[in-house]
C-alpha cells in the first residue's frame, strides 16, 4: 500500500502536476469565454470546470480525459436560459440532462454515439460553430448592451432607422476592444501554424488573455480613448460562491420545454462526450481504453451537480483532453489537480480575473467557432459525394432555422433515407440475358432482404417480359423476411398468366391464400 501511493505521489509530482497547471491554463479562459458565449453568470462556468475537475475525474474510467463547460453547448443553453427567462429553472434542465446521462450509463447505452452518422455530427458541431461566432461578433466589437442578446447584430436592419441603430452602435462600442480581438485573432491564428510550436510558451488562450490585460493596462495608463469599460471587462466578486443560485424544484414540473430541453443537452452532452473520449484514447500512448458507459455514469452525475450547486452543463472536452496529454499526464490525477487549481483561483484571485476583457474571450470563442466550422471541412465533405454533403449541409440550415434538437433530427432522418434507399439496390442484383429466342432473367439475392426492399422487387418482377424465363435465387440468403417471400409466393400465379417460366432456388413459398 505505501509503495502504491509512493508511486502514484511520484507520478503526480513528476507529471499529473505540471501537466494539470498546465490544462488550467487553457480551461480557464475557456470556462469564462463559454458562460459569456451562454448567457450565464461568469461564476456558472468556473464552477463547471471545478466539478469537471474534481467530481468527474474521480468516477471517470479515463485517464486523460478533462470535462467542462463545452463551446458545442452554448447555443442550447444560451436559447434555454432565454426561453425560461430565469436562470434557476434552467438549472433544472441540466439536472434532467445529468439524470438522462446516468440512466444511459446504467442501462449500458453508451454506443448509441455510433448511430449518429459521422455526417451528422459534423454538420451539428459547424452549426455551432457558426452561431458560436455570430454571437461573438458584438463583444468582439465592445457592444456592452443588454438588449443585444435578444436581438443580435441583425437587430441593426430590423427597422426603418437603420442610420439612428448604426449610430447608437457606434455610441456602445470601443475601440479598444476592437483592436484587442483583432489583436488576438491574428496571435490566435499564427499559433495555430506548424511552425509555431517552436515558440509556445504558454497555452493559447492564457497568451492571449495576457495580451489583453496588458493593453488594456496599456491604454489606461496613458487615458487614451481605448481604455475599456468596467461593463467590457469580467467581473467576479470577491466572495462568489455566497451569490451562487439554485434551482427552484417548485418548478420542476411547469412545462414540457424545460424536459425537452433538458433531454436535448443530455444527447448533445452525451454525443459531445463520447466523440471526445474516442479521440483522447486515440492520442493515449498506453492504448488504454476508456469504459464508456462508466463515463455517462461520471457525466451524469457531474451535470446534476452542476444544476444542484448553479453551474451551466459539462462535457468532456477535447481542447482540454488533447493539452492534458501534449503536457504529459500519465493519470486522472491530472483532471483532478486542474479543477483544485480552478477553485483556488475564484477564491485566492478573483481581482486577476476581473482584468480579462470580454473581447479576448470572444477572440477566443470566435477561433473556435471557425475551427469547428472551417471551409477546409465544406471541401472534404462536398467531396465525400451528395450521399454525405446533403445530410451534412442540411443540419447545418436547419440547425440555424430552427434548433439543435430538430436540425439534427431533420440531418438523421435524411441520412436514414440515404441508408434505405441504398439499401434498396444493395439487397439484389438483375441481371437479364436472350438465351435460345428467350428473354432470361436471374434475381440474385444477397445475404439479408427484408421488408424495405419489397417496393422495388415488386416493380421489377412487374417489369419481367411475359413468354419469358425468371430464375430468383436466395440459395445465399442468411434472412429472408415474410414480406419478400409472400411477394414472390404471389407472383407464382401471375407468373403462370403471363407464360413465365418461374423457377426458385433457396426459397420456399408461403400459405397466401389467406391473405386479405
Amino acid at each position: 500500500m505505501k509503495r502504491t501511493i509512493k508511486y502514484y505521489r511520484i507520478i503526480w509530482l513528476k507529471y499529473d502536476l505540471p501537466a494539470g497547471l498546465s490544462v488550467f491554463l487553457v480551461a480557464l479562459p475557456l470556462c469564462l469565454g463559454i458562460a459569456l458565449a451562454s448567457g450565464a453568470p461568469l461564476y456558472s462556468g468556473i464552477l463547471s470546470g471545478i466539478i469537471g475537475g474534481l467530481v468527474v475525474s474521480l468516477i471517470s474510467g479515463s485517464h486523460l480525459a478533462v470535462s467542462g463547460p463545452a463551446a458545442g453547448l452554448t447555443t442550447v443553453v444560451a436559447a434555454s436560459i432565454v426561453s425560461h427567462g430565469d436562470y434557476k429553472i434552467f438549472l433544472l434542465a441540466v439536472i434532467i440532462a445529468g439524470l438522462f446521462q446516468l440512466i444511459l450509463g446504467l442501462l449500458k447505452l453508451g454506443v448509441i454515439a455510433n448511430y449518429f452518422p459521422s455526417a451528422v455530427i459534423k454538420g451539428m458541431l459547424a452549426a455551432i460553430g457558426i452561431i458560436l461566432i455570430s454571437k461573438q461578433i458584438p463583444v468582439a466589437l465592445g457592444y456592452d448592451q443588454p438588449d443585444f442578446w435578444a436581438g443580435g447584430i441583425l437587430k441593426l436592419f430590423s427597422t426603418d432607422h437603420f442610420v439612428g441603430n448604426i449610430n447608437d452602435f457606434n455610441h456602445h462600442i470601443t475601440r479598444g476592444a476592437i483592436l484587442i480581438t483583432c489583436i488576438s485573432i491574428i496571435v490566435m491564428g499564427l499559433l495555430q501554424r506548424p511552425f509555431a510550436n517552436k515558440f509556445k510558451i504558454l497555452p493559447a488562450p492564457l497568451l492571449i488573455v495576457v495580451i489583453g490585460i496588458l493593453a488594456n493596462t496599456a491604454f489606461t495608463s496613458v487615458s487614451s480613448g481605448f481604455s475599456l469599460k468596467p461593463t467590457q471587462l469580467v467581473n467576479i466578486p470577491s466572495d462568489v460562491f455566497s451569490g451562487i443560485t439554485f434551482p427552484d424544484f417548485t418548478k420542476l414540473f411547469s412545462s414540457g420545454s424545460l424536459w425537452k430541453d433538458g433531454l436535448t443537452i443530455g444527447m448533445l452532452a452525451t454525443l459531445e462526450t463520447l466523440l471526445c473520449i474516442e479521440a483522447i484514447d486515440k492520442l493515449d500512448r498506453r492504448n488504454r481504453i476508456t469504459p464508456v458507459n462508466r463515463e455517462l455514469v461520471a457525466q451524469g452525475i457531474g451535470n446534476m451537480a452542476c444544476g444542484f450547486l448553479g453551474a451551466i452543463p459539462i462535457t468532456a472536452v477535447i481542447v482540454r483532453g488533447s493539452a492534458n496529454v501534449d503536457a504529459g499526464a500519465r493519470t486522472k490525477l491530472s483532471a483532478f489537480t486542474h479543477g483544485l487549481f480552478l477553485l483556488l483561483s475564484v477564491l485566492f484571485i478573483p481581482f486577476l480575473l476581473n482584468k480579462i476583457p470580454y473581447a479576448s474571450l470572444s477572440a477566443i470563442l470566435i477561433v473556435t467557432g471557425y475551427n469547428l466550422a472551417k471551409p477546409k471541412l465544406f471541401r472534404n465533405m462536398w467531396s465525400l459525394g451528395l450521399k454525405q454533403f446533403l445530410p451534412f449541409m442540411i443540419t447545418i440550415f436547419a440547425i440555424l432555422l430552427t434548433d439543435l434538437l430538430i436540425g439534427v433530427s431533420i440531418g438523421l432522418v435524411l441520412s436514414i433515407y440515404y441508408i434505405i434507399r441504398n439499401n434498396f439496390k444493395a439487397e439484389y442484383k438483375i441481371t437479364e440475358t436472350f438465351e435460345n429466342g428467350i428473354d432470361t432473367y436471374l434475381i440474385k439475392l444477397n445475404s439479408n432482404v427484408t421488408f424495405l426492399n419489397k417496393v422495388n422487387l415488386r416493380k421489377s418482377l412487374d417489369d419481367v417480359h411475359e413468354n419469358s424465363k425468371l430464375t430468383i435465387d436466395g440459395s445465399e440468403c442468411n434472412f429472408i423476411d415474410y414480406d419478400i417471400l409472400e411477394i414472390i409466393s404471389q407472383y407464382d400465379n401471375k407468373a403462370k398468366d403471363r407464360n413465365i417460366e418461374l423457377n426458385l432456388k433457396g426459397i420456399k413459398k408461403v400459405n397466401v391464400t389467406a391473405v386479405h
